[in-house]
């Protein structure tokens, strides 16, 4: 019996100093099926917006330069119908994401339109080797809120039940008077992309443009959303950094997912 116990705490001891991973420690549940709510800009979203239309994307004159030059003839005739569905452009383009772990510290974001896959990898940020690409090296960490004694103590039931509430509270008037955590969000920073289109009208970012992003969910179980806020910094083109919202419903299933290649669709006249 002795043994037994010995042998137990010792488990225990290794199961409490083996460090949890990024998938096991996640504060918010991504994974899934989630389809675009085109809930801001949707003429430029569901469109494609005319030549020099840049309105609200803070371009300097060397942006603007080459937003009235864009020529979608070109830009077809060289195959390059992909331009605004790269890492800063590709969570505006209407559709579906699939997102799923590629393993314990990869996690992935899949896109029906153009066919694009990105990868999320915690800790230490991958080394950018070789060419930039599309959807460029992504960078991932969990943040994740905390609430003190002071403030759990004022929680009801009811506000925890309240949609857009982090947290799960099992119906308990009180909360416990250690720290809790109430859901988190995903921060990534992306870098090493190749040149795009912010919109696909031709409004351009550069190979040393910086994309910054937070993935929050809010809801209940049922009826979930998922809030993507990201920045684009980037000099070359920009005044300053471009701060948009992008927002999704999860869905049941793939029944709906539908890939598809990238498409430019001319303006209308």
């Amino acid at each position: 019996m002795k043994l037994a116990t010995a042998w137990m705490m010792a488990a225990l001891v290794v199961a409490a100093q083996t460090p949890s991973t990024p998938k096991a420690s996640a504060p918010i549940d991504l994974s899934g099926y989630w389809v675009s709510l085109v809930t801001e800009d949707w003429r430029t979203r569901m469109l494609t917006a005319p030549r020099g239309d840049y309105y609200s994307i803070p371009l300097n004159a060397a942006g603007r330069k080459i937003a009235d030059a864009w020529d979608p003839a070109k830009d077809i005739a060289a195959g390059r119908q992909c331009m605004n569905y790269g890492a800063a452009g590709i969570m505006r383009v209407p559709g579906r994401l699939h997102i799923t772990w590629e393993n314990d510290r990869t996690l992935k974001i899949e896109t029906d339109a153009g066919k694009q896959t990105r990868l999320f990898t915690f800790g230490t940020a991958p080394a950018a080797a070789g060419a930039p690409t599309m959807q460029g090296t992504s960078a991932a960490q969990w943040q994740t809120p905390q609430l003190t004694r002071d403030y759990t103590s004022k929680i009801s039931a009811r506000d925890a039940d309240t949609p857009g509430f982090h947290g799960i509270f099992n119906g308990e008037t009180q909360l416990p008077p250690d720290t809790r955590n109430l859901g988190g969000t995903l921060k990534v920073v992306t870098t090493h992309m190749l040149p795009g289109y912010l919109r696909s009208n031709g409004v351009p970012y550069s190979a040393n443009a910086v994309l910054t992003e937070y993935y929050d969910i809010h809801g209940r179980k049922g009826e979930e959303y998922l809030v993507q806020l990201q920045i684009v910094d980037d000099p070359q083109y920009l005044d300053v950094p471009w701060v948009t919202s992008n927002h999704f419903r999860r869905e049941r299933d793939g029944s709906k997912w539908d890939p598809r290649p990238c498409e430019l669709i001319l303006p209308s006249k």
